[in-house]
């Protein structure tokens, strides 16, 4: 018996076995449970999710919410509704970091590097996210839904960055 499976474990070893790419499906994945992670947001507008993956492996999530111990929005009232700033412009005012920003302090709050790693959010980063995402190493941007920010696509494009639209 044990010349059979020595010979046959010899067989495998010479033997092509096919190679399947199935990135495309790690994609669909990992785009799915952004929108997943994106249910916990309380923006009473856009309900954003993030996820940071490296080699197939969630590294971290975020949505976009408050920071931590500040009332949520759909508790206290949206600051952008009541000072009547449209969609895409005036980032900065507003109580809630983005999806993207709370997926990267996750990270960094917990030590996890995410040089190298991709980030699958439900929309298109607006260029502030895209600044960070450049910086902290990231190489892949999937995302779900356009955003009016065309800074973004010229950040990702000088710097390299893979970046693409897929739906869920």
């Amino acid at each position: 018996m044990k010349d059979r499976v020595d010979e046959y474990i010899k067989n495998l070893i010479y033997k092509e076995f096919p190679k399947k790419n199935n990135d495309e499906e790690w994609d669909q994945y990992f785009i799915k449970i952004a929108f997943l992670v994106s249910e916990r947001s309380s923006c009473t507008h856009r309900k954003v999710g993030a996820v940071v993956v490296k080699d197939k492996r969630i590294l971290a999530t975020g949505y976009n919410q408050p920071p931590s111990g500040f009332p949520h929005c759909d508790e206290i009232g949206c600051i952008r509704d009541d000072l009547g700033i449209k969609s895409g412009e005036h980032q900065e005012i507003c109580y809630g970091l983005h999806a993207e920003q709370n997926a990267l302090m996750q990270a960094a709050k917990f030590g996890i590097s995410t040089d190298g790693a991709s980030i699958y959010v439900t929309h298109q980063p607006c260029s502030i996210c895209a600044r960070l995402i450049i910086n902290a190493g990231i190489k892949k941007v999937i995302y779900g839904g356009n955003y009016p920010d065309a800074l973004t696509k010229l950040f990702f494009k000088q710097t390299g960055v893979e970046f693409k639209m897929m739906k869920k």
